[in-house]
């Protein structure tokens, strides 16, 4: 029988940002894997004192704060305008999306009181902002929002409680133009974040219903276009396309890491390294 790291060498090696052939090694003897642990724990906190050191020395800013920067520098470039709006909406505003007392993400929701809450998606502002800026720029309005979002996720490898989200939109562009736009401005974000080799696939989201998603390995982005139903309640009647990519993910699969929590934002990681090495 092949003996395998024990559940505390194993979540130490998690901890450690061990690659996955790491992680699944297996031996002749106890003695034979104990040894080897203590190689690979040795290499790994070496391995990340570098990267911290790194980070003093020549980054002097955490991956997450780089590529927000560096979309933000992108996304102005092509013609998008950023903008910047509250963290805390109202249940009108959910409601508003159909999150209503009986959706699913009604539940993953933050409640400041019975009227007010932490925003688990950016797209309520960005519909507000939308119906004003109609009345004093032309079409096509191009904003884009990067922020942070709130939701009561589980604590896996893919999820946090609070995350970084980048929705940016196109309003006002001929319909038949929809998905060439969703397509190119995936692909302005993939190529900025330093990922290639992903698929665009079709899916169902809990709030649009078909959905143009960004995956590879697992899903970095989600698009949807309009006219939508949704829309009449903003009073919104333009084709739109609008697509939000969460930045944390992005990073993950970038650099390989082994849990979207080592490179968010934490009190146990600094950018991406386990500061109890």
């Amino acid at each position: 029988m092949k003996i395998t790291w024990t559940l505390i060498q194993k979540q130490r090696l998690i901890e450690l940002n061990a690659t996955e052939t790491q992680q699944d090694m297996y031996f002749e003897s106890v003695q034979d894997r104990d040894r080897t642990f203590q190689e690979q724990e040795h290499q790994l906190v070496v391995h990340g004192k570098q990267r911290l050191q790194e980070l003093r020395d020549i980054k002097r800013r955490p991956s997450l704060c780089i590529l927000e920067q560096q979309l933000v520098s992108a996304l102005t470039q092509r013609g998008f305008v950023q903008v910047v709006t509250p963290t805390i909406i109202t249940k009108g505003a959910l409601a508003k999306m159909s999150v209503s007392d009986e959706h699913p993400l009604f539940f993953q929701v933050f409640w400041l009181d019975s009227k007010r809450c932490l925003r688990p998606m950016l797209a309520p502002n960005l519909y507000t902002v939308w119906k004003d800026l109609l009345r004093i720029w032309e079409k096509p309005i191009k904003i884009f929002e990067i922020g942070t979002c709130y939701r009561k996720e589980s604590q896996g490898s893919l999820h946090l409680n609070e995350f970084t989200m980048l929705n940016l939109t196109e309003l006002g562009l001929p319909e038949e133009q929809r998905l060439e736009h969703l397509k190119e401005y995936a692909a302005l974000v993939m190529d900025t974040a330093g990922i290639t080799g992903y698929e665009l696939e079709m899916t169902n989201s809990v709030v649009y219903g078909d959905a143009l998603d960004v995956v590879k390995g697992i899903e970095l982005g989600s698009s949807a276009m309009g006219p939508h139903p949704l829309d009449d309640k903003w009073g919104i009647i333009d084709p739109w396309v609008g697509i939000g990519f969460g930045l944390e993910r992005l990073l993950k699969v970038r650099d390989e890491a082994q849990n979207v929590q080592s490179v968010g934002r934490s009190l146990s990681y600094l950018d991406g390294v386990r500061l109890n090495i």
